[in-house]
């Protein structure tokens, strides 16, 4: 799957499988497989392999298998003969579903089956929610109708081709002749043999797309039926009066409640892989005859075979591992000589991994309960500090144990290794020791050399070393049945943290001779995300202060403004209704106020959603109203109720945590809370900025690049008009529109100069005429016009976008000016939209990944200059583009003019960087 190039937060990719769909498909291509004593698995074989590929193709932590319940749907009800005419299931088939259910659980994989409702539809609103959430969704499906969930966000992906078949928006058009949001107009239009929906009489593909093409939708169809031709047009005026409910049939449902099936929605906690139940599935493959499978796993589990007695574990290493064996010796320390014993051995090994076990996730607040040590791999020992369970032994004092490796931890010379060590340094910071000395990072390593690849240690390790350990879950649980740290019984602690310790090393000693013979990755992990992981850090234990009172203040005056708003709509509908109900609205807009249907609903309502609300707001006051009502209910909800919650109350400040290892390209994300994606094309969003605040003394001091992508897209292809205008500091859309216009610079136009900063930005994306057409509302022929007089006025932007495709595709990746090496798996792929979007990524990922890089090479830089002067001011938020510091009163000065000059000096380019600052009480004034 081409991994998507994000600019903000990444929060990961949901994968959904249509599992019902793949039973008949699997038991379909091998209908005579037998297992020796005769029991058909054939769909059970298919199944399998079709998971274990998604599995390893498809990097996600979170996913879903799903089948139909047994039983009446609600589409049953809707339609007496809904799916009559479907042949009863193959008796063969029928066998193996419960051996197939068994086995996807087996492999860690999630099921869902919910009574009443289908496959589809619990795939349509667990996609839709993902994506409304952020999330990246690839259902796996050979099931045409979920066309009509594709999205930018929502891929779809069948494994029963060869090669497997990848639909985006693009390849929704290209298989099926309509875009995704037509889907349901077409498939109405057809009918579906395989549910007994009927369609209209003789209306194929053919005929369908050619209709929608020119009426724009079914609807359109329907008000222009009196004008179609021939017997088709009869056959449409017949089927008039069933289209509605043939609509509502074949329309996926996007809102069903799945409350008790899926829990922690939407962070989808409970659709969380599992580990994969090995020993039980090696049964399974005996049971069934699976003899390449079963030969596979127990080669896995005869290295990983293991051996525990008391506090020493010793286990073979697995398969895939090196071809020594590697004996563990693993100890639990609970007496002071054998604490001398490892202090011994930490001074005097050239790299020691450390890693604690602790009483929360959240770094800030977190307290030790354990630690774990490792000086090579195989032998590690685990220290217990606070397991408080009943029969739990004796341990050393907690304060006696760290003020012994408080000298240790605090020697830079000592050199030192994790996997995460920013959260480390948090958890041995609140104990009052500032480590120092960690010279590897085996997270940072992994985002360094494959970062569209998950990053996990239990990731790292399968991967790379083909080794298998205790998992979190598997010792301390899950969801509501999961235990404290601090409750789980001693050994087992030690067995799971001194894997965790023994296995950063083993994959550091894997890993880093990798990055360290290619000089580019070894700049990016040296002088980049290892020294800047030191920095936000620092960033987030300084947190940024809030005013409490303004945020309340703006919820009060939201509440109010929110108030009038509904008066206002009351009377606009000539009655009171519930402003923040779909349901409701649209018996107002439709029903008592006839406003024109553009588009309904997966249950076949017509639509509420935002789009269309802000098309019906062009023609009608009342549409404008409601969406203004939601934004401030948004912003009230999500912001000022919310982020006061959030404030620490020993420190008064909100403390984001900064994931370094997310984004392809480089960039950072800020959660709980997101700092980076608070509001700011409202006034009312903006104005959430002002709550946070400089203490007495202070300022907020904001410094942003400017125009950094277009700047960088300068630099790598050296166009030579694109580098004239920013090094003649020209304002280079007016510029552009010089250009493409050919007017002079003083003669553009508003207008001229806003479609020339769409051509600017869209290039950068890889924009298409089409895409182009769609921002600038015009016609494609127009849009391709001017895209050829760009590239003639900037033939070296065109060179750079060719010879980069070229580079890609010879390379497998494109890399940053500074050497990050940026993945494109799909850019050789035989499917076209897959390989388009990669090419799309191939142009724009340098210049984004580079303006990551500069930012991080800016946070390093600033923060040198203020450890070596001794400067008060502190970095507090970083956005994006933007370094945000908070600044004594004294050195208001010295930031304004110093803090852009490090920024612009970070690295030489072919045209300058600037950054532009601001500074003021508030972040809001400073901005």
């Amino acid at each position: 799957m081409t991994a998507e190039i994000t600019t903000e937060s990444d929060p990961g990719t949901l994968l959904l499988v249509d599992g019902s769909s793949y039973l008949y498909r699997a038991f379909h291509a091998l209908p005579d497989l037998r297992s020796p004593d005769g029991f058909p698995t054939g769909a059970i074989h298919g199944m399998v392999a079709m998971l274990k590929w998604l599995r390893d193709k498809i990097p996600c932590e979170h996913a879903a298998c799903v089948f139909d319940a047994k039983g009446k749907t609600f589409r049953d009800d809707w339609y007496a003969e809904y799916k009559a005419n479907r042949a009863a299931m193959p008796e063969d088939l029928a066998l193996q579903v419960e051996p197939i259910h068994e086995v996807v659980k087996l492999l860690g994989w999630p099921v869902l089956q919910v009574p009443g409702v289908e496959a589809d539809d619990v795939i349509g609103t667990l996609a839709c929610a993902a994506a409304r959430g952020g999330h990246k969704v690839v259902i796996s499906t050979g099931d045409k109708d979920l066309a009509q969930l594709v999205t930018p966000k929502v891929s779809l992906i069948n494994t029963m081709s060869k090669p497997p078949e990848v639909l985006d928006v693009d390849g929704v058009i290209a298989k099926f002749g309509v875009p995704p949001d037509r889907i349901i107009d077409y498939l109405t239009l057809i009918g579906d043999t395989v549910d007994n929906v009927p369609g209209v009489d003789k209306v194929g593909p053919k005929t369908a797309v050619k209709w929608i093409a020119e009426h724009g939708s079914l609807d359109g169809v329907i008000a222009n039926a009196a004008g179609i031709k021939g017997v088709v047009g009869d056959n449409l005026r017949r089927a008039l009066d069933w289209l509605p409910q043939g609509r509502r049939l074949v329309t996926v449902v996007t809102d069903c409640d799945l409350a008790g099936h899926v829990m922690d929605w939407p962070e989808f906690q409970s659709l969380a892989f599992g580990d994969v139940k090995r020993e039980a599935l090696l049964e399974f493959y005996q049971r069934y005859g699976f003899k390449t499978m079963r030969k596979e796993l127990e080669a896995e589990l005869a290295g990983d075979a293991a051996i525990a007695s008391g506090d020493l574990f010793s286990e073979q290493p697995a398969a895939a591992a090196a071809a020594e064996p590697l004996n563990k010796h693993y100890e639990t320390v609970v007496s002071r000589e054998a604490l001398d014993a490892w202090m011994a051995k930490i001074e005097t090994a050239p790299l020691t991994a450390i890693d604690t076990e602790t009483d929360s996730l959240d770094g800030m607040v977190a307290r030790i309960v354990g630690i774990s040590l490792s000086v090579a791999p195989g032998e590690a020992a685990y220290i217990p500090l606070r397991h408080n369970y009943a029969g739990a032994p004796d341990q050393l004092p907690a304060d006696e144990v760290l003020a012994r490796f408080k000298p240790w931890l605090e020697n830079p010379a000592k050199l030192k290794l994790g996997q995460n060590i920013k959260y480390d340094t948090h958890v041995f910071a609140n104990a009052g020791i500032d480590v120092q000395g960690y010279a590897h990072d085996t997270m940072l390593q992994s985002y360094v050399f494959e970062a569209h690849k998950p990053h996990s240690l239990e990731s790292l390790a399968d991967r790379h070393l083909g080794r298998h350990g205790l998992s979190y879950e598997d010792v301390c649980g899950k969801g509501a049945n999961q235990i404290p740290f601090a409750q789980v019984e001693v050994n087992r602690a030690a067995e799971y943290s001194c894997e965790d310790s023994d296995m950063t090393l083993h994959v550091h000693q894997t890993l880093w001779p990798r990055i360290e013979s290619d000089a580019g990755l070894r700049r990016i992990y040296e002088e980049i995300e290892m020294p800047v992981s030191q920095v936000l850090k620092r960033i987030e234990r300084n947190g940024v202060l809030i005013d409490a009172a303004v945020l309340q203040a703006q919820s009060q005056q939201l509440g109010e403004r929110m108030m009038q708003l509904e008066r206002e709509a009351y009377d606009m509908a000539g009655q009171p209704f519930n402003i923040g109900s779909p349901k409701q609205i649209g018996e107002v807009l439709y029903t008592k106020l006839a406003m024109p249907v553009l588009k309904r609903t997966a249950s076949g309502a017509p639509s509420t959603d935002e789009e269309v609300l802000e098309k019906l707001a062009e023609d009608y006051p009342l549409p404008a109203k409601i969406l203004e009502h939601r934004s401030l209910s948004k912003l009230k909800g999500t912001y000022t109720d919310k982020l006061p919650l959030m404030v620490n109350p020993a420190t008064g400040r909100v403390h984001t945590n900064y994931a370094q290892a997310v984004a392809v390209t480089g960039r950072l994300s800020s959660n709980d809370p997101n700092l980076q994606n608070i509001p700011i094309r409202t006034a009312e969003g903006r104005r959430i900025r002002e709550a946070f605040i400089a203490p007495p003394g202070h300022v907020v001091l904001s410094a942003d690049y400017s125009q950094i992508e277009l700047r960088l897209m300068a630099h790598i292809s050296e166009d030579v008009n694109l580098v004239k205008a920013f090094v003649e500091g020209m304002d280079v859309h007016r510029a552009t529109a010089s250009e493409v216009f050919g007017v002079k610079p003083e003669e553009v136009t508003s207008e001229q100069r806003r479609y020339a900063k769409t051509i600017n930005f869209g290039l950068i994306y890889g924009m298409s005429a089409f895409g182009l057409a769609s921002s600038l509302g015009i016609e494609r022929s127009a849009a391709s016009a001017y895209i050829e007089r760009y590239f003639a006025r900037y033939p070296g932007v065109k060179r750079y976008m060719d010879e980069t495709k070229a580079s890609a595709k010879a390379q497998g990746f494109v890399e940053t000016v500074f050497g990050r090496r940026l993945w494109l798996p799909e850019i050789n792929s035989p499917n076209g939209p897959r390989k388009s979007g990669a090419e799309r990524q191939a142009i724009n990922a340098p210049m984004q990944g580079t303006a990551a890089d500069l930012i991080k090479l800016s946070m390093i830089a600033v923060q040198k200059v203020l450890d070596e002067e001794r400067r008060a001011t502190k970095m507090v938020m970083q956005v994006h583009d933007e370094l945000v510091f908070e600044v004594p009163d004294a050195e208001v000065e010295w930031a304004r003019a110093a803090i852009p000059k490090i920024m612009s000096d970070v690295a030489a380019m072919k045209v300058p960087l600037v950054a532009e600052v601001g500074v003021g009480p508030n972040w809001d004034e400073a901005h």
